[in-house]
């Protein structure tokens, strides 16, 4: 039977799902080629240079199998640094972001079975923080790089910088405040209740200048009295 003409419904659909992702089931790792159905895994696990890969691989298995599991390693937390940064997210989306490029390194060639076993290596080894919840397991990248380290101190000490000089303004102002309170209870006047004790003592008052020169203009608005009783 002959191959579909070009651009036909047939061959349109072959290419697209060509490029999409495929079964894990009918991936071979060793070869890193993915075939589209279980009848082109056989005929790929019956080639020459497949057999010749399962050589190779029986030799030192784990020597395979720890070079599968670095790449893993370095290409999922490589992800997770730039896409997510310092932020706490759900390992499945990580994961699922990984696995959307087709080159990418199958968990079944690692030496972790699962993604949480995975995720666990990863809090044990201190690579990320890893939490538990009801929800699935979180992971958060732990930025060991010495640059970022420095900024991240050099930052930390402009906050706590900012945070002094905001505590010693409040202080100041505290202060200023409790001196302005404590100079007007020193200030306020004490109002007593006028009594006398003796009756028959004399009450004096001393006038002062101005006292005295209203008592001038007094007299003399008596003076002009006298002179009409000379006219008379």
């Amino acid at each position: 039977m002959g191959k579909s003409a070009f651009l036909t419904r047939k061959a349109i659909a072959s290419t697209i799902k060509s490029k999409g992702l495929q079964k894990l089931r009918w991936y071979c790792q060793m070869c890193q080629k993915q075939c589209r159905d279980e009848n082109g895994f056989k005929c790929h696990c019956m080639s020459e240079s497949h057999q010749r890969q399962l050589l190779l691989a029986s030799e030192n298995p784990q020597q395979f199998m720890d070079y599968f599991s670095e790449k893993f390693r370095n290409d999922f937390l490589e992800l997770l640094r730039r896409r997510f940064g310092t932020k706490r997210v759900h390992n499945n989306i990580v994961y699922n972001e990984y696995i959307s490029c087709r080159e990418h390194i199958h968990m079944n060639a690692t030496q972790w079975e699962t993604l949480t076993d995975f995720t666990k290596w990863l809090g044990r080894e201190g690579l990320c923080k890893v939490d538990e919840t009801p929800k699935g397991w979180y992971i958060q990248y732990i930025d060991r790089d010495p640059e970022t380290i420095r900024w991240q101190l050099e930052l930390e000490k402009k906050k706590k910088q900012v945070l002094d000089d905001e505590e010693k303004t409040a202080r100041f102002i505290e202060e200023q405040v409790r001196r302005g309170l404590e100079g007007k209870e020193q200030e306020a006047p004490i109002f007593k209740e006028l009594s006398r004790e003796n009756d028959e003592e004399k009450v004096t008052f001393n006038l002062n200048k101005g006292a005295c020169s209203s008592k001038k203009w007094i007299t003399n608005t008596k003076k002009p009295k006298k002179k009409i009783q000379d006219l008379e």
